[in-house]
């Protein structure tokens, strides 16, 4: 059976064609062994396929027979002695066009169209083997082999791919690179515009990180005073996460929507950052800018060294459970609680903060719920003490992976320590761990408080979030109940401010 393709990239081609249509080379003149010959008036090599091993002939000439494929073999090309041919489909251009060899493969049949030769063009040629598309195929994939063999030509389209690494090799590299948003800090003084067109002066590095900094900021204007800064800046890489958190301040988190919030569930205050301004800086920083919210709760214990006592413990859960649940309601969770993301405003401390957006997942678009698949994001995102088992699996986070989140935190804040605190450099342990205590809160409980009184209040709570499925809907009063039960036989409330005198560790 004859084959009627381009030597150079493999294309099918029809009688009568100069040129490849796909790679644009000249078609050459085809040559029998024993002399030159007249060539096919449209300039094309037909190839005669023996078990696997493809010849180029002229299209005049016969058949060669098995003596005559033998004689072929000047190349390095070994013919096996004929068998029925297996036709096989022509080579199509890809952007990569030196694919893997797949062994179970299994060509399909297809009919070649006869070629009239023509003597108006002869050229004297010595013979040349040529490796059908195929056996071209099996040859290629590594680079040691061509190394080893330079007699083989690789064909390839204008503009190819050089040889395709490997899935784990690009997917290794994007993750790398996903995970590197380290930032240089900024010079106290610099200018930074925002999309709005105003000016923001860096006062003073507050805090930073490896992946963002913050920044005590003034707008430019008459009247500026560097010692009050109402202000802060947050500062990260371009391509970084920081860019989630500015979609879901923009999409969920928008004053207007805190405003009505508050007012229809008839609340005092409601703890979501107040983003007044964002913007690019020399094109590799992104930046947000918040009205002042105060110190971090981390911040606190890390001045103290020490515990809260129960009461603030609940008070900070009672604050934190209302924020929770409206940025639920728009379809948002927040997937990265704990300390450092959670702000008190020295000035009025019955005000507490959830900021930190930076891992929020929206679990409902549209309102519908996204279906449980692990892999689906990149695992042991966020505070590895506090992410829910979901995380730690690539899956994305739900509404009960924010109240496990702030149930891990609770007990941290009051005992001190989480059965898996000492193995954070191993994040899969971490995950088998929770993993366990999922099944066994009075467990959880009892390795945290050891010999210590267990709270009723978080036994319930944990309780409850540990009962729920993956894409349940909390019952956020009765949790809420709950806490502010256990709260006022403490004799406080909500609107008492916060005591964050620090305890000794070992102490109640």
């Amino acid at each position: 059976m004859l084959f009627h393709f381009c030597p150079q990239c493999g294309t099918k081609l029809q009688p009568g064609f100069r040129f490849c249509p796909s790679c644009g080379d000249k078609l050459q003149c085809v040559v029998d062994p024993s002399g030159p010959v007249e060539a096919a008036s449209s300039g094309v090599s037909l190839l005669h396929v023996t078990d696997g091993v493809t010849m180029t002939a002229n299209a005049s000439s016969p058949t060669p027979s098995t003596g005559q494929l033998t004689g072929w073999d000047t190349e390095g090309l070994v013919c096996a002695t004929p068998s029925p041919v297996s036709t096989r489909p022509p080579l199509r251009t890809t952007r990569n066009s030196v694919p893997m060899a797949r062994n179970d493969e299994t060509p399909s049949s297809i009919a070649s169209p006869p070629v009239t030769a023509s003597p108006k063009r002869t050229t004297d040629q010595s013979h040349k083997s040529v490796m059908s598309p195929r056996k071209r195929r099996a040859v290629t994939p590594k680079v040691e082999q061509i190394k080893k063999e330079p007699s083989v030509e690789l064909a390839s389209s204008p503009g190819s791919s050089p040889l395709p690494r490997s899935p784990s090799t690009v997917k290794g590299k994007a993750k790398k690179a996903k995970r590197a948003c380290a930032v240089e800090p900024l010079q106290e003084g610099e200018e930074l515009c925002d999309t709005t067109g105003r000016k923001w002066r860096l006062v003073k590095l507050l805090s930073q990180s490896d992946a963002e900094m913050f920044y005590g900021v003034l707008q430019n204007g008459p009247g500026a005073n560097s010692s009050d800064c109402k202000h802060i800046l947050k500062l990260g890489a371009k391509d970084g996460k920081m860019f989630n958190e500015q979609n879901f301040l923009q999409r969920a988190a928008k004053p207007s929507s805190v405003d009505k919030w508050i007012k229809h569930a008839k609340m005092d205050f409601l703890g979501i950052p107040t983003c007044v301004g964002f913007g690019l800086h020399a094109d590799s920083y992104r930046f947000l800018i918040f009205s002042s919210m105060g110190q971090t709760l981390q911040s606190f214990m890390d001045e103290g060294e020490g515990l809260l006592s129960e009461k603030v413990v609940l008070q900070l859960a009672c604050r934190v459970l209302d924020v929770l649940e409206f940025i639920h309601e728009n379809e948002y969770v927040h997937a990265d609680i704990h300390a450092e993301n959670i702000y008190i405003s020295p000035a009025q401390q019955t005000q507490v903060y959830l900021a930190g957006y930076c891992h929020a997942f929206r679990y409902s678009p549209g309102g519908r719920h996204v279906e449980y698949r692990e892999s689906s994001r990149t695992p042991h995102e966020g505070a590895i003490d506090f992410i829910s088992l979901e995380s730690h699996k690539g899956a994305g986070p739900s509404r009960r992976s924010d109240l496990q989140a702030l149930g891990y935190c609770m007990l941290r804040w009051y005992t001190g320590a989480l059965p898996w605190t000492s193995l954070a450099h191993t994040p899969a342990r971490v995950a088998t761990e929770k993993e366990r205590y999922m099944e066994d809160v009075p467990g959880l409980l009892s390795h945290c408080f050891g010999q210590k009184k267990v709270s009723s209040a978080l036994q319930v709570y944990l309780s409850q979030v540990m009962a729920l499925q993956y894409s349940d809907q909390p019952d956020y009063r009765a949790l809420r109940a709950g806490l502010s039960a256990a709260l006022q036989k403490l004799g406080g409330s909500l609107e008492q401010p916060l005591d964050l005198q620090m305890k000794a560790i070992g102490g109640r």
